[in-house]
């Protein structure tokens, strides 16, 4: 049995992944935000000697890395920061442990004025979180070979404790009957956390290297999906309002037409993936069971 250390395991993915995982490898989970509920073991990794102390001590065959500075306008105030987490932190894992290691990065590494985008297209970050997660991108393909890269985009689920899941904040909303406000001009294709929590499964199980793309399949506009999830977990889709990104008023520029394109990632791990709508039902009837 394989043993696999994530970092960043209290986030909506590593929920996901340790649910997936826990019959089927030794998980290793470790996050900076320490909760026993969670059981997860304390590691930031912005500190070397913490990562030295536990690969030492359990010794896993790979490392998946959550860990990352997704707030994107306190990455934009805070540059230092994030590139301690984003990139540095990466650099640490690399230079002590020796194993392929599975790097989740984002679509914000292009500029959004031609998405969808597959692996070769052009990247061009325009805010800084875009490019600590670039840079980390290019450090492990040239540090670690047998690594994975693995671009991701709107990651979501339905979690009670994690009010900065999009999906929770909308349903969290409506159920109290509140208006919202949400863009109409940023598209991406979310994807459910157990979707790219099977991709990965299958990549270690090809022990597949590189870069590929993961998403669900429908491409759509943030306000699109708000509606998508109004209408399935059965709220007033008539409190949401579509704006533009210009009327927020953001620190840091957005790309608008980001999302993935997942064609190689379909043909090398066999896997078809899903649809918004089905997700959020799936999610919806476990919500309410």
């Amino acid at each position: 049995m394989k043993k696999i250390l994530i970092t960043g395991a209290s986030g909506l993915l590593g929920k996901a992944l340790k649910t997936l995982f826990k019959s089927k490898y030794d998980i290793i989970p470790t996050s900076k935000n320490y909760d026993k509920y969670q059981k997860n073991y304390f590691l930031d990794i912005t500190n070397p000697i913490l990562i030295r102390d536990i690969v030492s001590a359990t010794s896993p065959d790979i490392i998946i890395n959550l860990a990352a500075l997704t707030n994107v306008d306190l990455c934009e105030e805070r540059p230092d920061l994030a590139f301690s987490v984003n990139f540095a932190g990466l650099q640490n894992i690399v230079e002590i442990f020796n194993g392929p290691i599975i790097q989740l990065s984002t679509d914000y590494v292009f500029d959004g004025k031609a998405g969808q985008y597959n692996e070769n297209s052009s990247v061009n970050p325009i805010n800084v979180y875009g490019r600590t997660k670039l840079e980390a991108e290019i450090f492990l393909k040239e540090n670690s070979k047998d690594s994975l890269i693995i671009r991701t985009n709107v990651l979501y689920d339905y979690v009670s404790e994690s009010p900065a899941s999009f999906l929770n904040w909308v349903v969290k909303s409506l159920q109290d009957d509140k208006k919202i406000n949400v863009v109409d001009d940023q598209w991406n294709n979310p994807t459910w956390t157990k979707s790219i929590a099977i991709a990965i499964d299958k990549a270690i199980k090809f022990e597949l290297n590189g870069l590929i793309h993961w998403g669900d399949n429908d491409y759509v506009s943030r306000y699109d999906f708000a509606i998508k999830i109004a209408e399935t977990f059965q709220l007033n889709k008539k409190l949401i309002k579509p704006i533009k990104t210009a009327e927020l008023n953001q620190i840091a520029p957005r790309p608008l037409k980001g999302g993935l394109n997942m064609d190689r990632a379909k043909n090398i791990l066999n896997l078809e993936p899903s649809n918004i709508r089905d997700c959020l039902k799936y999610i919806w009837e476990n919500v309410n069971a």
